[in-house]
């Protein structure tokens, strides 16, 4: 199945469904409509498309975002995570769009989804529009433990691991089978502050900066950012007034602004310069013609006078 090891799906659980939804409406740019199968369920809409998903959050729960990876077979995933070392925190059931899903937790800690949908005719798109998330990225206390379940789970592989530094340590990049570009990275937290395990999606923006104002203004808490990242990106992260991480991000100018336009008007009016030269060519021969007929003349009087 294509959209396996891929992220299809994004999900916030609140306390507080319209505040979110006004939020992330200035900040990431989400349109927010209710679901045509859940009354309780609201549909977070991208510029093109669904991105994910808005809801209630059981009573306890600190608020959060919940990524969600595609997979072939739910059912099976789920009892390959629990004997890798990873619990079912939610076992799999159907849903209404035909899909079935899971609540997973892996063996360090962090929370994720798994979906599968024999249905389903979409691929997994290498460009991401505004809205989705352009970036996953898991916070762990082990991330090579954490990636060698991951890829057990998903087939993923090792894009690249980058060195950020003393205090820092490695960043791994990685794709799933079929995609050259990386997708999300993982990385060891430092011990301080404590946190728990957890993934993180990026939503695209056209301006970070412009989105870290937006989230100010609404009473976000801002833990870094904006930072420009390698390769020319920006990103912020922080945390939404009511309490979810979030984190944005903007690709490098250049790849954020092609210029298709102005290349199909050159490709135009190349013809125009080449339909010029027949007329230039036709003009030269008139001109080297008209010696002619003046020999032709020149020949017609030598003949009277004979």
């Amino acid at each position: 199945m294509a959209i396996r090891g891929w992220f299809v799906w994004e999900e916030l659980m609140t306390t507080d469904v319209a505040s979110a939804a006004s939020f992330y409406k200035k900040v990431g740019g989400l349109k927010t409509k209710q679901a045509p199968f859940d009354q309780n369920y609201t549909m977070f809409e991208a510029a093109k498309g669904n991105m994910g998903g808005l809801m209630v959050l059981p009573g306890g729960t600190p608020p959060s975002w919940i990524s969600y990876i595609g997979t072939p077979n739910v059912d099976e995933t789920a009892r390959q995570a629990a004997a890798l070392g990873g619990k079912v925190a939610k076992a799999p059931f159907d849903i209404a769009d035909g899909g079935r899903i899971a609540i997973l937790q892996d063996p360090q800690g962090a929370i994720f989804a798994i979906y599968s949908n024999p249905k389903a005719t979409d691929t997994p798109q290498s460009h991401v529009g505004l809205g989705h998330a352009s970036w996953h990225e898991l916070a762990t206390s082990d991330y090579v433990g954490a990636f060698t379940f991951y890829q057990k789970l998903f087939g993923w592989y090792v894009v690249n691991d980058q060195d950020m530094g003393p205090g820092m340590g490695i960043y791994r990049l990685f794709a799933p089978d079929g995609s050259k570009d990386a997708i999300g990275g993982m990385y060891t937290k430092p011990p301080q502050p404590p946190r728990p395990a957890a993934w993180l999606p990026y939503i695209k923006v056209a301006n970070v900066k412009t989105a870290t104002d937006n989230a100010k203004s609404l009473g976000a808490t801002i833990f870094h950012g904006p930072a420009q990242v390698p390769g020319g990106g920006w990103i912020t992260m922080g945390a939404d007034p009511q309490g979810a991480a979030f984190a944005v991000h903007s690709a490098p100018a250049a790849a954020a602004a092609p210029k298709p336009k102005a290349t199909k008007k050159k490709t135009k009016a190349a013809p125009k310069k080449k339909a010029a030269a027949p007329k230039k060519k036709a003009a030269a021969k008139k001109k080297k013609a008209a010696p002619k007929k003046k020999r032709v003349v020149k020949r017609r009087k030598a003949g009277s006078k004979k």
